[in-house]
């Protein structure tokens, strides 16, 4: 049975942001999703905005949206995709505990940010993962000097419940390492000059692998 997140505040604004995201930004979730193939577990699908970029190699797309303003449009963008897209309104956390089969690739695009145990959630998904799986990630990353105290002031502040428990100031690389992933390819880019004193303008953009079984030959 899924538990529905209502966040009308957070769904309105999302909404708003998504539909106006930059070039630079679609880009970056193209790029995160290129060469996938096979069955994909998308956490945190928001209003869909990624649906449009899987590749025809994808056989089946699982995505997770536990906010149900944001899980209708993820339905809607679903129905004029590309590739078979099944929208679930159950948290990462429950759709793990219900147990499922393998999948190829789990795709996370700005969405660890605002996971309460991101390492227990990466763990997870790494068991999910038939070996040899992917984790493909865009996701917001701590910076370091002025920028990296803004974002603990933001964190500590009004920034999580404005933005749907976003924390910007969160090493999410080294938990990807942390929970058992192998990092295959990883970079960082900046989505809005680096002068602006914006806690998100810089991301990690990456693909981590599972690694086999040492016990299959």
């Amino acid at each position: 049975m899924s538990n529905t997140v209502d966040n009308p505040f957070f769904a309105r604004l999302w909404t708003v942001m998504s539909a106006h995201e930059t070039d630079a930004i679609r880009e970056l979730r193209r790029q995160n999703l290129a060469g996938l193939t096979g069955r994909v577990l998308e956490v945190g699908a928001g209003t869909g905005t990624n649906f449009e970029f899987y590749p025809d190699t994808v056989s089946e797309v699982v995505a997770v949206e536990p906010e149900r303003r944001l899980a209708e449009q993820a339905q809607q963008a679903a129905a004029t995709a590309r590739v078979p897209v099944t929208v679930r309104t159950d948290t990462v956390e429950q759709f793990m505990a219900a147990g499922n089969q393998p999948f190829d690739a789990v795709v996370c695009s700005l969405v660890l940010c605002s996971v309460e145990d991101p390492e227990n959630v990466l763990r997870q998904l790494l068991s999910l993962l038939r070996p040899g799986g992917e984790l493909r990630y865009l996701e917001h990353i701590a910076g370091s000097g002025a920028r990296a105290r803004l974002q603990r002031i933001a964190d500590a502040t009004v920034w999580p419940r404005l933005l749907g428990n976003c924390h910007t100031h969160r090493h999410t690389e080294d938990s990807i390492v942390a929970a058992g992933f192998e990092v295959a390819d990883a970079r960082r880019e900046w989505t809005m000059p680096r002068w602006a004193p914006l806690p998100v303008a810089e991301v990690a953009i990456g693909r981590a692998v599972r690694p086999a079984d040492p016990h299959i030959d």
